[in-house]
């Protein structure tokens, strides 16, 4: 794969933790800098412009959360959330603010590697025969990977991207949920269903014009989730 042109953020109050992530970062030829606090995080981010943030949950001065939630609001910078925390509450919570994975402490520096390996390559618009795919006002554009509403600008995250790529792509089929799953996670990591529930969600809330109702993303209770046909939406 290629090396990111933009810097990885290490947003990580632990010093020790953070240079061991950045070491095997450095090593696949990535560039790193580090935040420890989330006051810094934020000013980092607007000044560098990363094109990867590694985010810690627990932070002095703003905690991992409210960061992920205001990068929201001027980036859809991939994040990877760090989290001591096992319950599925706080999994999901990040990933409803925005954030495209998560790792629970302690973890292998190999497998955050590759994690960030994952979400990059999910993150980059594959090869397709078609350079639009437009349904109604919603359009998405393949090849410089942006999507559009009435011809407004939406801003994905890298999975949320490609989920309603996939959707886009094959309208009228239904996507399971594990199938769905096996698109964005190709290593075999331990993911919970509910996971593309919270993608489905806040790719509803960005294009569906009442995201209670949807009329373009429908689900298909026991089972899944398909794209309105052409005439259906």
């Amino acid at each position: 794969m290629s090396i990111l042109a933009s810097p990885i953020l290490i947003v990580e109050d632990d010093r020790n933790t953070s240079a061991l992530v950045a070491t095997y970062l450095e090593r696949e030829g990535f560039v790193t800098i580090a935040a420890y606090d989330g006051e810094e995080a934020l000013r980092q981010a607007r000044l560098r412009d990363p094109g990867f943030v590694i985010l810690d949950v627990m932070l002095p001065k703003v905690d991992g959360w409210e960061i992920c939630r205001q990068l929201r609001k001027f980036s859809d910078v991939p994040i990877l959330m760090l989290t001591a925390r096992e319950e599925e509450i706080d999994r999901v919570m990040g990933l409803s603010l925005g954030a495209d994975d998560y790792v629970v402490k302690p973890f292998s520096p190999r497998e955050l590697v590759e994690r960030v390996k994952a979400i990059l390559r999910r993150a980059r618009p594959g090869p397709s025969r078609e350079k639009l795919i437009i349904s109604g006002g919603l359009e998405l554009d393949q090849e410089k990977h942006r999507v559009s509403v009435d011809g407004t600008p939406v801003y994905l995250t890298s999975s949320e991207y490609k989920l309603l790529q996939a959707l886009m792509s094959s309208p009228g089929r239904v996507f399971s949920r594990s199938e769905l799953l096996e698109r964005f996670y190709e290593h075999g990591e331990t993911v919970i269903d509910r996971v593309i529930d919270v993608h489905i969600g806040k790719l509803r809330q960005k294009i569906e014009d009442d995201p209670a109702n949807p009329h373009r993303i429908l689900t298909v209770r026991g089972f899944g989730y398909r794209f309105a046909e052409p005439g259906e939406e």
